[in-house]
């Protein structure tokens, strides 16, 4: 496996861990500076670490003075300008120390002031020319004061100082800063984690660097849970610093976003003015589409520092997605301003315009920071999965292959590579509108299903919404939900997905991959297509809300099971003041309290959908996909189409709430304490009842204690009550499967067969009721019933044998010779205990068909039993050219006995 793991927590290998192939590399050379006759003569990196280990016992004390930690705390605080005047005063009375130097440095590139940085760094030099740690900070400022070919030449120079006097730098700061010098020159990453941050963390338990250093690299190899456990341990060490916090919130951002959350609100009360931060806040704001709101916090990141990069980067992002190419141009020249070839700029504006499902926009930005720096990393990986989503697989694959090799610790590149050779071995079923990809047992059993159920959805959606869709559409089915999350993602156990859709390619789950949560793949394959159309409609120009509201709305359409429907959780939440404005819908779905309210997102975005097309028509609708395909906002576009947004928004307002007021209304929806009914006498429970004889909650309750009794007959009174009340009710523990379990437990089988066919088409997963109204109708015979119940559970899940064998008796018993013969065909796939009957009962239908196929399966037949009297009579009839007899063996009359073999 490498040295990461599939669990979702893969890690940069410790000592004593494996490695991921040989790393040899002799000398580290300036990152995009290439090498020179000084680096050519540099020792290897082992050789160095063996010298620093060996003069461990000969590092001085460090002397560190209580103004200089000061002076620090001031930096870290936020208060760079006093920082600044500090350090000048000490640096002015020539008090010892490159801390000097390096925290007015620091707090001159925090507040943007390059030139005086690298004055700084230049001025420090001159007196400490050994500093290693003085020289990092050169680095970055030397970078953003147009000067990169003097940063090189630092890194150059902390490689001879660390060889040539290893002595010199062993405590726990320096040996930081050598392995993050190690780190920008391409060094290996285990080597220099090992090396240099685990021997600081060892050598000085209170170094902060050191823990910064090694959660930030595993954050840079796309490890969350290494960085956010060592992080973490940081945060608890030091409480009150707002760097430390920030990183551990970043390392948390996807893992836990709530937890992050908070650590953000921490960091701007200790630090009001941390550029990080505010950046990070912004960046989240724009995933919520809350453009106003992170200008708002990009203007006060810009306040402290106007010339950050990825600030202005952002505003160029926000400028792309307005359409608003003029501005846009303008950010990013500010953003490259201080360092004209920062790849970070247009990575971090492709990777925005990629979170919005621009993926051929971001693929452009990616190729652009890789211009100016074709080794740099995050924008390689996010290029190789933009390539992806494209479905430019072999181009995306390439590039996957080549950035493993250059760097063989990154999570993500690794988790691909090896959903490459697991996708390798899929089956592709494809006709002329899907190429679709899935495990060879799974495409033989229902590969033509996906085909016919997208095709329908092409048909209807493209016509509905007026779209001329040429291109084949790429849709891959994962039985392993790690494997889905991986090619949708990048990281493993990101739970919570059925599908994804990124324009022209769809991930799903496999239905028989969800162990038991069960879900209709066809509805989720439905709304993926939905999506499909929606953002090819507006050149993915679509916001979030509006995308899933129209996807689920259409879902409802299909079939009124799928998608979502008022429920009791979203009456008392809509009732309860949740909805969110229409303006800021997006925003619902970005760190959510919980997922009842990521569904409630998906239902109110559906619900804004059916207002608009009942209130508006579907051409309004269609024109504001229009408006927004020619780059117009949605809220401009709403209220171009529709009316003004906030008079759109108390109209919405108003029908969602007169909906759920009108959700069985004679329910008393109160909530008892019936922990306390319970304790009380026995009948107390009874008492509340006949007091409140529509209480759902007590209702439900009396029911369930008298089921746990096996009081069957006295259990319908209440269940009656709660479905006469709320006759809509759906789902496993709604009311009518209640009643049923009695009538069944009762042999009242006709009156359980009415209420299961009740709450069987409200609920599109309930496979369980499926399979037992198929049950009953084919003990009456009623084959029809039996085909549609078997149908509505093959789309949850067809990878169970006992529905096929039922669809295979009842189209055969209505002579639907066809549709029997695939699913017997089908039934073959699961590796039957009795092929040869299987096999015999296709021959017929296959001969009576006049398909060739018929002599192969009669031959089958007999090789799995050879003395099968039928089977042989019936390959002498072929042989003889005959007309078909009837059939002389059905599937339901059994297995094959004596009686028919010789």
């Amino acid at each position: 496996m490498g040295p990461f793991r599939m669990d979702g927590q893969p890690t940069i290998p410790r000592e004593g861990g494996a490695m991921h192939g040989p790393r040899s590399s002799s000398t580290w050379s300036a990152h995009g500076g290439g090498s020179s006759p000084a680096a050519s003569l540099l020792l290897t990196l082992g050789w160095v670490l063996a010298l620093i280990a060996a003069s461990l016992l000969l590092a001085p004390q460090a002397a560190g003075a209580a103004d200089l930690a000061e002076c620090l705390a001031l930096h870290r605080q936020g208060q760079h300008e006093k920082c600044i005047a500090e350090a000048a005063r000490a640096i002015e009375a020539r008090e010892y120390g490159e801390g000097w130097r390096i925290a007015k440095a620091q707090s001159e590139l925090a507040l943007g002031r390059y030139a005086d940085a690298a004055n700084t760094v230049e001025q420090g030099l001159a007196r400490y020319e050994s500093s290693v740690r003085l020289r990092l900070v050169g680095v970055e400022t030397m970078r953003h004061a147009a000067r990169a070919e003097t940063a090189g030449t630092y890194l150059e120079e902390i490689a001879d100082l660390a060889a040539t006097a290893p002595w010199r730098y062993t405590d726990a700061a320096d040996l930081v800063a050598i392995g993050e010098a190690a780190l920008l020159a391409g060094g290996d990453a285990r080597e220099v984690l090992e090396g240099f941050f685990d021997r600081a963390m060892r050598k000085d338990g209170g170094c902060r660097e050191a823990f910064l250093a090694s959660g930030r690299l595993a954050l840079a190899k796309h490890d969350p849970g290494l960085a956010a456990e060592i992080l973490g341990d940081a945060a608890a060490r030091f409480p009150d610093d707002p760097e430390v916090q920030h990183a551990l919130a970043s390392a948390l951002e996807e893992v836990d976003p709530q937890r992050a959350t908070e650590l953000y609100a921490k960091v701007r009360k200790l630090d009001p003015r941390h550029v990080p931060t505010l950046v990070a806040l912004a960046g989240r704001r724009i995933d919520s589409e809350d453009y106003a709101g992170a200008e708002k916090l990009l203007a006060e990141a810009l306040a402290v520092n106007p010339r950050n990069s990825e600030a202005w980067a952002l505003r160029a992002a926000i400028a792309h997605l307005a359409n608003r190419p003029d501005e846009e141009e303008r950010c990013r020249d500010q953003a490259l301003a201080s360092w004209q070839r920062n790849p970070l700029v247009d990575h971090v504006i492709g990777q925005k315009l990629s979170q919005k499902y621009r993926f051929a926009e971001g693929a452009a930005r990616q190729k652009q920071a890789l211009a100016f720096d074709e080794r740099y990393l995050p924008a390689r990986i996010q290029l190789a999965q933009d390539l992806l989503r494209l479905g430019r697989e072999a181009e995306g694959w390439r590039l996957a292959e080549a950035t493993h090799e250059t760097d063989g610790y990154d999570v993500v590149t690794f988790n691909l590579l090896e959903l490459r050779d697991r996708i390798a071995k899929f089956a592709t079923v494809r006709d002329d509108d899907f190429v679709v990809r899935m495990e060879a047992r799974e495409a033989e059993v229902y590969g033509d299903r996906v085909l016919a159920l997208l095709g329908r959805a092409k048909r209807t959606l493209c016509a509905r919404y007026e779209l001329d869709l040429r291109e084949p559409i790429v849709v891959e089915i994962f039985t392993d939900p790690n494997d889905f999350a991986v090619r949708t993602f990048g990281m493993p156990a990101a739970s919570g997905y059925l599908g994804v859709c990124f324009g022209k390619v769809i991930t799903a789950n496999s239905p028989d991959g969800r162990g038991g949560r069960p879900f209709n793949w066809e509805s989720v394959l439905w709304h993926e297509f939905c999506h499909v159309v929606t953002l090819e409609r507006t050149h993915n120009r679509m916001p979030r809300w509006l995308s899933e509201g129209i996807s689920v709305y259409e879902e409802r359409r299909a079939d009124p099971a799928w998608g979502q429907s008022m429920t009791p959780a979203y009456r008392e939440m809509i009732l309860g003041g949740a909805l969110t404005p229409i303006g800021s819908l997006s925003s619902a779905f970005l760190s959510p309290k919980s997922p009842l309210h990521v569904a409630f997102a998906y239902y109110e975005s559906a619900l804004v959908v059916e207002y608009l097309v009942d209130e508006y028509g579907l051409e309004s609708l269609q024109n504001v996909l229009e408006d927004l395909a020619a780059g117009i906002a949605i809220n401009d576009a709403l209220e171009r189409r529709c009316d003004p947004l906030l008079k759109l928004e108390l109209e919405f307002h108003r029908f969602a709430r007169e909906r759920a007021e009108a959700f069985a209304p004679r329910v008393d929806w109160s909530a008892p304490d019936l922990a306390a009914l319970s304790n009380d006498d026995a009948d107390a429970l009874g008492k509340f009842v006949k007091e409140h004889p529509t209480n759902r909650a007590a209702l439900s309750a009396q029911a369930d204690a008298l089921l746990a009794e096996q009081a069957f007959e006295q259990a319908k009174a209440p269940l009656r009550k709660l479905i006469d009340l709320f006759p809509e009710d759906a789902g496993p523990e709604a009311p009518h499967v209640r009643l049923a379990q009695c009538h069944r437990a009762l042999g009242e089988f006709e009156e359980e067969r009415v209420l299961l066919e009740a709450v069987a088409w409200r609920d599109p997963a309930a496979i369980g009721i499926y399979i037992r109204l198929a049950e009953l109708a084919r003990k009456r015979a009623d084959w029809q019933a039996v085909v549609e119940h078997v149908e509505r559970a093959l789309a949850v899940n067809p990878m169970l044998p006992a529905p096929w064998r039922d669809l295979a008796i009842a189209h055969d018993r209505l002579g639907a010779d066809a549709d029997a013969a695939r699913a017997y065909r089908t039934l073959l796939a699961f590796d039957p205990p009795d092929p040869a009957r299987l096999h015999f009962r296709l021959a017929e239908l296959q001969h009576r068909a006049g398909d060739r196929n018929a002599k192969r399966h009669v031959l089958l037949a007999i090789e799995h039993a050879p003395r099968f009297r039928d089977a042989h009579r019936l390959l002498l009839q072929m042989n003889r050219g005959g007309p078909p007899e009837p059939p002389l063996l059905r599937v339901a009359d059994g297995p094959p006995d004596e009686r028919t073999r010789e």
